[in-house]
């Protein structure tokens, strides 16, 4: 279940925007990890400005800010900070809803390393012109190999249970060894290596 951030001072807006996300299916949280945040730009303490730059730096994820500010210069410094989408107060449940379900299901840029190809739009993993689909929890732990050199596995761990796929250590060597048919099958055999006591590394 995606995990939707809400931050917004106003108690009724709160509630009505935690209702309104969970009728959809979206669980909605008031602390990272998340997979978007909603954020109201009149934040007491903190701006909503200042912790959308915070968001997208630490944990890179769309963001909506939320406001009655209705200047060109607040809309601009929404987008300046970073952020995604920036809807006006009062806002339509239904635009609104739309606009978090196109954010949430924008495909993302394939990724390529030493000739493998992790498309995760598709769940497909390419090599030298051959092609193989892959499981939900299979393109996360590719994506976290091809983000860097070894991947220790309490970080692949995280990166799945942050993205919804809940596993154990036990549940991650049986994706592993998977993963490790699925690259034979390509003619990549020997790419996933195991580094003893720390984690994988392609």
């Amino acid at each position: 279940m995606e995990r939707i951030l809400i931050a917004e001072d106003d108690e009724s807006v709160r509630i009505e925007l935690a209702a309104l996300v969970a009728a959809r299916g979206y669980l909605p949280v008031y602390d990272t990890p998340c997979d978007l945040a909603l954020l109201d730009v009149n934040l007491p303490g903190e701006s909503g400005f200042i912790l959308c730059r915070r968001l997208r730096a630490e944990h890179n994820v769309p963001v909506i800010l939320l406001t009655a500010r209705v200047s060109t210069e607040d809309e601009l410094a929404g987008f300046g900070a970073g952020a995604d989408d920036y809807v006006r107060k009062p806002y339509n449940p239904e635009v609104l809803m739309a606009r978090i379900e196109r954010l949430l299901h924008k495909p993302r840029k394939a990724v390529t390393v030493r000739e493998l190809t992790l498309d995760e739009s598709t769940f497909s993993l390419y090599f030298r012109g051959e092609s193989v689909s892959l499981t939900k929890n299979e393109v996360r732990i590719m994506y976290c190999l091809m983000k860097k050199e070894t991947c220790p596995k309490d970080e692949i761990i995280e990166e799945l249970w942050t993205n919804g796929c809940y596993i154990d250590e036990n549940a991650l060597y049986v994706n592993i060894a998977r993963l490790r048919e699925k690259l034979r099958t390509l003619g990549a055999d020997g790419y996933l290596h195991t580094v003893r006591g720390v984690g994988y590394r392609l």
